[in-house]
């Protein structure tokens, strides 16, 4: 099946209407009706602004990215984004051409 890969990146501690952002875009995913998701936690990585975080650094709990993924139908992945920006959220996320199925 021909669809979507669509990943949303965000910090950890990222919270939206008093939930983390990352629990709140699966909960949301559920809700309209996508059949599955992940979030994956990085071991170490950088953004824009250029500095390191390492999951070593205690000072930096809460600061490392968590990736949300799904594979999805074009017209789910539409319903998703449309229903992160009606809810105002602002995140990052990158949506690629993917084929999957299942053997």
């Amino acid at each position: 099946m021909n669809g979507t890969y669509l990943r949303f990146y965000m910090h950890e501690n990222r919270q939206v209407q008093g939930e983390l952002l990352y629990e709140w875009l699966l909960e949301l995913a559920r809700k309209i009706g996508l059949h599955g998701g992940t979030a994956f936690k990085a071991m170490a990585g950088f953004g824009s602004h250029g500095r390191i975080h390492e999951a070593k650094f205690f000072e930096l709990a809460g600061e490392l990215t968590v990736e949300v993924e799904f594979l999805v139908t074009e017209e789910e992945a539409a319903r998703l984004l449309d229903a992160v920006r009606a809810a105002n959220v602002h995140v990052f996320y990158a949506k690629t051409p993917v084929e999957f199925g299942m053997l």
